[in-house]
């Protein structure tokens, strides 16, 4: 059985047990992150905990070692719920880096898998399940799995999860599981709804601020870019002529994602897409070669946004701006992580000053915009004959981006066209 102790470490004082402080040790971590460090030890205690932290803030850490921790004491079983395929892989990977070698087993339940496998699974009787909504109501409904042994539930992502749809499923999840139980609740942003679910399925829970709302990522810098929608391939392929290491790029679209996919291996680089018309298989393997440096560039719809931890992106792009504002914060928040600077680029056409505006409203930051290089001609297939171009910023504007990230340049206010 695990017990408490105190070494010589990062994260001596948080009371993590011989066997996982040494495994922690091993893999790298030496200094808690700021929800690591004021999570852990709450989580420990048995209080509940409803986290408030932008995305990269290291949240899986700071709930999968109390958890592994009061499993190996008091018993039962965890419960994760997570809002994307992605999401729930990566955390399993925490886990296994964490627990292989102490006995943790885990389970995955994600929709796009093997029922048969994840049946299997089941009947090793996991310590931990991980599960997106959906999946896991499957299997709720085939009796495949009982919740009665969950002694911590714990909802990843969760403003995430409702803006996907999934309250009602969380509702039953939340019914079915005893209701004696400790809750752990990790949100980027606090909408009423979670605010809801706090106040009816958590007992006195311990507030984590660890960022406000709408708080980016310090060491990105950004800027956007006012561009015809058919001029948007030519300026993609002349930033991609920059030595950006890994691209990540959003689309609003899955067909979109699909289109520029394919524009981009035209213009000669490697890439992917990851969207949910792709099976789980395909989204594995973009994923994977993504990591690997196999493919430079990742397209991807906001799916990718809260489901992809991967460091080392050098350039966000926004080849679509959101639809709404908190999904910019959560997008630019893939690169500039792990101590690490990067860089994000907008795209926004003259009539989006709107979402521009909104995007700053959040953030209380000012988007520098950046002034349109000398675009590569049409080639191939993709593109379009360039439009004259009505936006003009106030004041006048800067130089093109440069190659590496650069600290941020304010040169006026957007003025879409009226």
């Amino acid at each position: 059985m695990i017990q408490s102790h105190t070494k010589n470490s990062g994260f001596e004082h948080l009371g993590i047990a011989p066997k996982l402080q040494q495994i922690i040790d091993r893999l790298g971590y030496t200094v808690p992150t700021p929800i690591q460090d004021q999570a852990i030890p709450i989580a420990m205690d048995g209080k509940d905990v409803l986290g408030i932290a932008q995305t990269g803030t290291g949240k899986t850490l700071a709930f999968a070692v109390p958890l592994i921790q009061r499993l190996a004491k008091f018993g039962g079983m965890g419960l994760i719920l997570a809002p994307t395929r992605e999401l729930a892989l990566q955390i399993d990977e925490v886990f296994q880096a964490l627990g292989r070698s102490i006995g943790v087993r885990t389970a995955v339940l994600i929709g796009g898998a093997s029922m048969n496998n994840q049946i299997r699974d089941i009947n090793r009787k996991p310590h931990v399940i991980i599960a997106t909504p959906g999946r896991l109501i499957d299997h709720l409904q085939q009796k495949t799995v009982r919740l009665d042994t969950v002694m911590t539930l714990i909802l990843d992502e969760a403003d995430r999860m409702l803006d996907m749809g999934f309250e009602p499923q969380i509702k039953i999840i939340l019914r079915s599981v005893p209701q004696n139980r400790q809750t752990l609740l990790f949100s980027a942003t606090m909408p009423a709804e979670i605010w809801r679910i706090a106040n009816t399925y958590m007992r006195t829970p311990v507030r984590i601020e660890i960022a406000k709302s709408g708080t980016m990522a310090e060491l990105v810098t950004q800027e956007v870019y006012a561009i015809a929608k058919n001029d948007k391939l030519r300026l993609l392929e002349w930033i991609l002529k920059q030595p950006y290491k890994s691209v990540l790029l959003f689309s609003r679209t899955k067909y979109g994602a699909k289109k520029i996919t394919k524009a981009v291996h035209d213009m000669g680089y490697k890439a992917a897409e990851i969207h949910s018309n792709r099976s789980l298989a395909q989204r594995r393997e973009a994923l994977d070669g993504f990591k690997s440096g196999r493919y430079r560039v990742l397209v991807g719809t906001d799916i990718a946004a809260r489901g992809i931890d991967v460091t080392g992106i050098s350039l966000v792009i926004n080849y679509d701006l959101p639809d709404v504002a908190e999904d910019y914060v959560h997008r630019i928040g893939r690169t500039g992580r792990a101590g690490e600077k990067g860089h994000a680029i907008s795209f926004a056409s003259p009539d989006q000053g709107q979402e521009v505006r909104a995007i700053e409203k959040l953030t209380g930051k000012i988007l520098p915009m950046a002034k349109l290089p000398e675009l590569p001609p049409q080639r191939g297939s993709y593109g379009a004959s360039p439009r004259p171009f009505a936006f003009q910023p106030r004041t006048a504007s800067h130089a093109p981006v440069a190659a590496q990230p650069h600290p941020a340049r304010r040169v006026g206010r957007w003025r879409p066209r009226r």
